[in-house]
């Protein structure tokens, strides 16, 4: 019999994400009536069509593989260099950020790189959090040994959280302590708030100090539209030396279902060996990925370049536009209901107070049972979320225009 890899063991009962569809699938089974009126606004998943010039890239593509002389099998495992270098060009170096093509590593997204990312980094660093945060930067530590055991408030030992609230407009400041890995997300997932220069500056400043490792994430970055708000970390100097940046197409180019993303690596970047080493950390990226990883289809590929053409640049603007549209409506119900909001502005998540002292589970039950509207309790994304709640901006403007009508109900 085979040993289980116990780390396993130390997770918390479920998934934020898998828990809120266990208690929405009960709520529909004891209340038939009401499954034609649910909206979901929990789950941060798109809703719009893919852009037109993505699809017609993907059929172009896979015409080709229908043919001897344009058939392809295996591709490169970091990806094709039609798509590293579009992306080191139109994403980085026109933004006067010096990117090489062969630092870009195609994925199947943004989450399961910040997964991969640990298989190069080792079990002694010391790891920092936001909190809240996306659960998966904490549940992958966990999986990989990285932490303790599980608290009684659902927090880890071994994890350093760094608290994200109000007064700190969910920004979190760098610790006077030693950190070694730190992930950062902006714009932030699940708070909606955005980091300034001068904030992102103080974290390269730390970590230049202390020779700490930053995991920037950056997935929602094409909803920026203040600018003065940096779209990469690399925008401030010295980044590179200290800096991954991990970003996707699911949010811009409505890929969440089709997958594909990547991983900014600088070559620059160094770690450390326990015998005081210091080591490119480029080679190593590259050598996971060519052991375990054949990239991304071509087809896909294919289809993620052509959001980078003049029709799929138009396309994709009106795919965030779609959804900043619902963000502004969800934002401006909830603040008519007289509920504290945050965020929604740079971002597609609306951040919410709960109110009358309730947690933030209770205000999910009374958010499903009153206005059977699934949202995600903040409770789920770690102990500085509790009292918080996270509506989405992906749906359809119907539904929205829908669910801001029922938060004046609340009032």
């Amino acid at each position: 019999m085979a040993y289980l890899n116990e780390n396993y063991l130390k997770l918390q009962a479920g998934y934020l994400f898998p828990e809120v569809a266990r208690r929405v699938r009960e709520f529909c089974e004891a209340n038939p009536e009401t499954t034609k009126r649910l909206i979901r606004c929990g789950i941060g998943d798109v809703t719009e069509p893919l852009p037109r010039a993505a699809v017609e890239a993907m059929k172009r593509a896979v015409e080709e593989l229908g043919h001897p002389k344009t058939f392809r099998g295996y591709g490169p495992e970091q990806g094709y260099e039609f798509l590293r270098s579009t992306i080191a060009q139109c994403d980085y170096r026109d933004r006067n950020i010096e990117i090489a093509d062969d630092e870009i590593f195609i994925s199947d997204g943004s989450k399961c790189d910040c997964g991969y990312i640990l298989d190069i980094l080792g079990d002694q660093n010391k790891v920092a959090v936001p909190d809240p945060v996306y659960p998966v930067y904490v549940d992958t530590n966990v999986m990989a040994g990285h932490t303790g055991q599980c608290r009684k408030d659902g927090s880890y030992e071994g994890i350093v959280y760094l608290p994200c609230t109000a007064e700190n407009n969910f920004v979190p400041d760098p610790p006077k302590e030693h950190l070694d890995l730190v992930y950062l997300c902006f714009p932030n997932n699940p708070t909606g708030a955005v980091a300034s220069w001068a904030q992102l500056s103080r974290w390269v400043d730390y970590a230049r100090e202390h020779e700490a490792l930053l995991l920037f994430d950056a997935a929602y970055e094409a909803y920026i539209s203040d600018p003065d708000i940096p779209h990469s970390i690399f925008q401030i100097p010295g980044a590179r030396e200290c800096a991954i940046e991990l970003r996707s197409f699911s949010k811009n180019g409505g890929f969440t279902g089709v997958r594909c993303g990547f991983t900014v690596m600088p070559k620059s970047l160094l770690a450390r060996t326990e015998n005081g080493r210091r080591l490119p950390f480029h080679p190593f990226w590259q050598r996971r990925w060519s052991t375990k990883s054949n990239s991304v289809s071509y087809p896909v590929q294919r289809g993620a370049e052509a959001l980078y053409l003049p029709e799929g640049r138009k396309q994709v603007r009106a795919l965030i536009d779609h959804y900043m549209g619902n963000a502004n409506l969800l934002r401006d119900a909830a603040a008519d209901a007289g509920l504290e909001t945050f965020g929604g502005v740079n971002a597609p998540y609306i951040w919410l107070k709960t109110p009358d002292g309730l947690t933030s589970w209770q205000m999910f039950d009374r958010m499903l049972r009153e206005l059977n509207v699934v949202i995600t309790p903040g409770a789920g994304f770690g102990a500085h979320g509790e009292g918080y709640f996270r509506i989405s901006a992906f749906n359809s403007r119907e539904n929205a225009e829908a669910v801001a009508g029922r938060l004046k109900s609340l009032q």
